[in-house]
Parts: C-alpha cells; structure tokens; sequence
C-alpha cells in the first residue's frame, strides 16, 4: 500500500513538473529530437518532406507540423536553446499568456509563411524562436512596464544577432523567421495589460498646473 501511494505521489508530482509552460518547452525539444533521429536513422529524410509548402493545399497543415521538422542535427541544435531560452522567457508570464502567444505564432506565422513566403519546404521551430523574440519585444513597447522590460533587454542582451535572420537568404526561411515574428509582435499587442492610472498626489500639482494658479 506504502509504495502504491509513494508511486501515485511521484506520478503526481511529475504531472505537476511538466504540466508548466517551462515542462511543455522540454518535452517540446525532446519530441523536436527524437523526430530528428527517427528521421534521419529509420525514415531516410522523408518526415521533414511534410513542412510548410507555399500555396499548396497539400502543404497547409505542415503549419502544425513545421516547427518539429528540421533539415539535420544541427539544425535542432541551433533551435533548440533559444527555444527554451526565449520560451522560458515568454513563460515567466503564466501558462495562460504563453500558451496563447505560442498558439498566435504557430498558426498565424505559419499561415503567412503558408500564403506569402517564397516557394520551397519550409521546416524548423526558427519561426517559433522568432515569434517568442517578437513577443518579449512587442511587450516591452506596448506596455513598458518592469515584468516586460527585464525580459526584453535580457533577449537583446543574449540575442540580439538572431535579428541577422530576417534578411533575405537563400539558405534559410528567413520568411518564417519574419513571419513568426510579426506574429508574436501581434500576439503581445493583443495580450498587453493596461497601462497603470496614474494617481496625483495634492504635493505633485505645481502651482502652475492648477486651473487658477493664480490664487496661491
């Protein structure tokens, strides 16, 4: 009975652990390698066929399936630090927050990718890591408040060279890159708090701010 409940606690526990936006991000990166090396070892290349085709209606749900995909090891490897860097970040707001900036960036970057990118397969969570970027980013200008300025100037500090990404290459999606940004731009706006009302204090009122000054 003793080591039913011991088990039933541990269970429990590890529910708890990964059921945080921090858990999922790592399962995420565990799910994104494991695919890598069933790919690469078992399938000969053929799963990363299913990313983002542009135009083409058979290639609209590799929108879900892109940010798994990748062209090789070291793609995962470039990916999957900032990924749980820039993630952790996102996630330092609640489970709520980050689950509807990633939901914003997966499925509005990857449709514009989908409508507006050029032609090609377009695979990788680079998109993703672009959408979280633009997000701590979008939340620092929307709102400027402390909780979103430390991340911001914390992703410039650590990241600011991703931003090479953006400009046009042949080797890279730099179309999903702008795209998921543009997304997590859109996703801070739509999720930024309300500026605090500022309160006057009688002692903060100069003189001169009063309607009728001159009776002091």
């Amino acid at each position: 009975m003793g080591d039913m409940t011991a088990d039933a606690d541990s269970a429990a526990w590890l529910r708890r652990i990964v059921w945080t936006p921090v858990g999922l991000l790592v399962v995420a990166v565990l799910v994104i390698w494991a695919v890598e090396i069933v790919d690469s070892v078992a399938l000969g290349d053929r799963l990363q066929r299913n990313g983002i085709r542009p135009r083409d209606p058979e290639g609209l749900d590799g929108i879900v399936w892109a940010p798994l995909l990748h062209s090789d090891f070291g793609h995962v490897a470039s990916n999957a630090v900032p990924l749980l860097a820039l993630g952790g970040l996102v996630a330092a707001r609640g489970m709520r927050y980050w689950g509807r900036v990633t939901a914003v960036v997966v499925a509005g970057g990857g449709l514009l990718t989908w409508v507006l990118a050029g032609t090609g397969n377009h695979v990788g969570a680079s998109g993703v890591v672009f959408g979280y970027l633009g997000a701590i980013l979008g939340a620092a200008v929307f709102e400027r408040r402390p909780k979103a300025l430390a991340p911001a100037f914390l992703a410039i500090g650590f990241y600011s060279g991703m931003l090479v990404g953006l400009v046009p290459q042949d080797v890279i999606s730099w179309e999903g890159h702008l795209f998921g940004m543009i997304a997590g731009i859109a996703a801070s706006r739509w999720l930024a708090e309300p500026p605090e009302p500022r309160v006057e204090r009688p002692e903060d009122v100069q003189p001169w701010e009063r309607d009728e000054p001159w009776l002091d």
